[in-house]
């Protein structure tokens, strides 16, 4: 039997204080009762003195210090999981939430989950095909990378986050693919979004999906990344699966961080948000990756808007620091109708050179992204000039590298949101925009592949191209 305390010293916010408590351990799961007979959930946050602070998940609505009993159950907060749960709906609470049967669970785990050993970590070298061109060809996606997408306030990383869920898969690979998306702090119509995108391309069938709304409980919406992520354990790790989790929006999760930590009247760090953001963040990105000796892995791609644009805040500065690169949107492409809207040139993914390659995706891989990089580097640099000086400031040269840029931007980075290309045809596009220049300026390709993958076309010819796919 637990024992039940009557004894709440103070209520501030989301947070009961609970004296003369015995027994109680950091992060414990408790119940409160009311007088009504309701049952809410909460979860000890700090311990001191035999006093418990208590972070209810429903909010302390209609809570007084009096005839209300709280008990604590022994145990952390935990989700239960078996192979049922592919295919199904949860809400931040861990509870089904797609109307079908109810899951019956192998096991319980704790969904703060166990750190994986750095000495037992295999390194990420296996290539995941996204079917996006700015990724693949440019920016690739790794197996057991950590690859965030910074984002801005109406920009398209949602359909992003989803035409990446229902397209990634790993090449030359016959092993299990999931993919565990977590979204956090949504809209109801983004949460219908994601629903109806997943049921409408199949894609549920090998997903798991964790939904928490903007109404829902800030607690809950703590909770959400380490469910997915302690699920994503369980289906890499006991069932040797490759699993890509997808976390959107590490914004509104480090906002409900912020939240706590006023509501427990702690020093404030940067922006307000609290001193240990950068171990918390920590502590959700380093549960991905691959371990030796395991056939499965843990990939992850967080989403976050950049409050302002700005890089300097501390989520994205503090997320860029803890993964291995970052891809990030424009909101000038989005301006100029280009989806998905992402500038290479910002972007990085630093285990990309791991991952590309002969055997891998292509034995040109390497050399088109240093030869594409450094065109559309220079052709935006004659553009901004030309705005300065003039067109006839410029070489012929200059003007090459400013049609291949446009023709970078239109043809390479824009694509649609249901387009799945390979990653030879990636491939296959950037030679189409590199063979718009003299084979004299190819001086990052080796020679081998220029003989046998370049071959000059006028840049009408690649417009004609482009404008027959668009009516198509």
């Amino acid at each position: 039997m637990f024992k039940e305390y009557l004894n709440i010293q103070d209520i501030v916010g989301p947070l009961i204080l609970l004296q003369e408590v015995e027994g109680v351990t950091y992060g414990e799961l408790a119940e409160i009762k009311l007088a009504s007979g309701e049952i809410r959930r909460g979860r000890v946050l700090e311990i001191a003195d035999h006093r418990a602070l208590v972070q209810v998940f429903e909010g302390t609505r209609g809570i007084s210090r009096e005839d209300v009993k709280v008990k604590f159950l022994g145990k952390g907060m935990e989700i239960g999981v078996s192979p049922d749960i592919m295919g199904r709906i949860f809400n931040g609470g861990g509870k089904v939430i797609d109307k079908g049967s109810q899951i019956i669970p192998d096991k319980f785990l704790n969904i703060n989950g166990n750190p994986i050993n750095p000495c037992a970590r295999a390194y990420p070298e296996e290539f995941i095909q996204t079917g996006i061109s700015s990724i693949d060809g440019m920016n690739a996606l790794v197996r057991g990378q950590k690859l965030p997408i910074f984002s801005g306030s109406g920009l398209p990383h949602a359909k992003m986050a989803a035409q990446i869920a229902r397209q990634a898969r790993v090449l030359r690979s016959s092993e299990k693919f999931a993919v565990v998306f977590a979204a956090m702090g949504i809209t109801f119509e983004e949460a219908n979004y994601f629903i109806t995108d997943f049921k409408r391309t199949g894609a549920i069938e090998r997903a798991v999906l964790f939904i928490n709304l903007a109404d829902d409980p800030a607690i809950e919406r703590v909770a959400v990344p380490r469910m997915a992520l302690t699920v994503a354990e369980y289906l890499a790790f006991e069932h040797e699966m490759h699993v890509l989790v997808i976390l959107t929006d590490m914004t509104n999760y480090c906002e409900a961080l912020r939240e706590i930590s006023a509501a427990r009247k702690e020093v404030p760090g940067r922006r307000g948000y609290p001193g240990y953001l950068y171990t918390d963040l920590a502590t959700i990105y380093e549960r991905a990756g691959r371990i030796k000796g395991r056939k499965g892995s843990i990939t992850q791609i967080p989403i976050l808007t950049m409050p302002e644009d700005d890089k300097t805040h501390p989520i994205p500065d503090l997320t860029g620091y803890i993964t291995e690169g970052q891809l990030i949107l424009s909101r000038l492409l989005h301006m100029q109708g280009v989806y998905p809207p992402i500038d290479v040139l910002p972007s990085l993914s630093r285990l990309k050179d791991k991952g590309i390659g002969k055997g891998k995706t292509r034995e040109d891989h390497f050399d088109v992204i240093n030869q594409l990089y450094a065109a559309y580097a220079r052709g935006k640099h004659a553009k901004e000039l030309a705005i300065v000086l003039g067109e006839s400031a410029l070489t012929a040269v200059d003007m090459q590298y400013i049609k291949l840029s446009e023709h970078f931007e239109r043809k390479f980075i824009q694509q649609g949101e249901e387009e799945n290309r390979t990653i030879e045809e990636t491939l296959n596009i950037g030679w189409k925009i590199l063979s718009l220049l003299p084979r004299t300026e190819l001086k990052r390709i080796k020679q081998v592949h220029i003989e046998k993958y370049y071959n000059p076309i006028e840049s009408d010819e690649l417009f004609k191209v482009n404008n027959l796919q668009q009516s198509l």
